[in-house]
């Protein structure tokens, strides 16, 4: 296809903002606020909303059975940006909504498009976030924001090429590198896609030869990052405190340099806190790298129970069986 928008959007996009729907919202609470620092800036029944910086809203729960991710929200840097997405969909025949009054306050923006985007997935499209006066009231020092977004996702599919093609036809997404990691007798091949200096807002992670996907959710983890060691130190010893479950513990990355760990959440799905990830410098680039394992040290999962873990795998080779039958959708052809 020809492109009838060659303004790039390479720096101009970064992840905003993250809608969870849960039931647990007691759960998620204690997992944010109280285990990793974050500012509870608005409570009801219904919603949780919590801010890292000046957004007034960054990570969104409202209460829903879907236990996974409503949407995940995208802000893009003007309105000449965000008319070169509107017009690459609109050429690859996805359709667009606007989102109404309510729903951009219940993000914290001011308006927003959505559409359907892989596996699913909503993703919403805003150019102005809300911002707050308030000062943050934190356990964690700082989260790092900026130019870079609010973290990235990590996505598992079955047609990880048509994925590929989404974020770098539509986001102008550049591949930062590729790992390798044998995982339960397959072998696991991840791609890193970086929308502006972050090393990666989006990692796409794909079973080689026979195409399983055991994630029941429309993604595996998010990410976000802090601005010490200390703050993640501290945040990892007060979640094992309160009994939260460590997927995985403290480890490094080898391709970003990321000294992180993965806690379970409420939902299912897990949270990765992250310190000291690298930022590219474009000049020197080279998206050759390729490594053969996801950890150089650590990340070991925790020691759970023999129950819990039976479980665990029985629930992923039950969840993998009903998506072999179930078609992914992508929204490039």
């Amino acid at each position: 296809m020809t492109e009838k928008h060659p303004h790039s959007l390479f720096g101009a996009v970064r992840m905003g903002y993250v809608l969870i729907e849960s039931e647990k919202i007691d759960e998620w609470r204690r997992l944010l606020k109280q285990g990793l620092g974050m500012h509870l800036a608005h409570e009801d029944s219904a919603t949780l909303a919590f801010r890292v910086d000046e957004h007034a809203r960054r990570v969104i729960v409202a209460r829903g059975p879907s236990e996974d991710f409503a949407a995940a929200g995208l802000q893009v840097d003007d309105g000449q940006a965000l008319g070169v997405i509107m017009g690459r969909l609109r050429d690859r025949g996805i359709a667009v909504e606007a989102g109404t009054e309510e729903e951009s306050t219940l993000r914290g923006v001011k308006s927003f498009y959505r559409f359907k985007g892989p596996k699913g997935m909503a993703l919403e499209l805003y150019t102005e976030p809300l911002l707050a006066d308030e000062p943050l009231n934190m356990l964690t020092s700082a989260f790092v924001t900026g130019a870079s977004g609010l973290g990235h996702l990590a996505i598992t599919t079955r047609l990880p090429e048509k994925m590929l093609r989404f974020w770098q036809e539509i986001f102008d997404a550049r591949l930062s590198d590729r790992i390798s990691q044998p995982m339960g007798g397959a072998m696991l091949d991840i791609s890193f896609l970086r929308l502006n200096e972050r090393h990666h807002s989006i990692a796409i992670a794909a079973t080689r030869g026979l195409r399983i996907d055991p994630i029941r959710t429309k993604a595996q983890h998010f990410n976000l990052l802090a601005a010490t060691m200390d703050d993640l130190v501290n945040a990892y010893g007060r979640l094992r405190d309160l009994g939260c479950e460590m997927a995985h513990e403290i480890g490094q990355h080898p391709n970003d340099r990321e000294v992180s760990f993965y806690v379970l959440t409420p939902s299912g799905f897990e949270l990765e806190l992250g310190w000291d990830a690298l930022k590219v410098e474009e000049a020197g680039w080279k998206p050759t790298a390729h490594y053969n394992a996801i950890s150089l040290w650590g990340h070991r999962p925790q020691r759970a129970s023999l129950l819990r873990g039976i479980g665990t795998h029985l629930g992923n080779a039950v969840r993998g069986a009903k998506n072999a039958l179930r078609p992914e959708y992508s929204p490039i052809r």
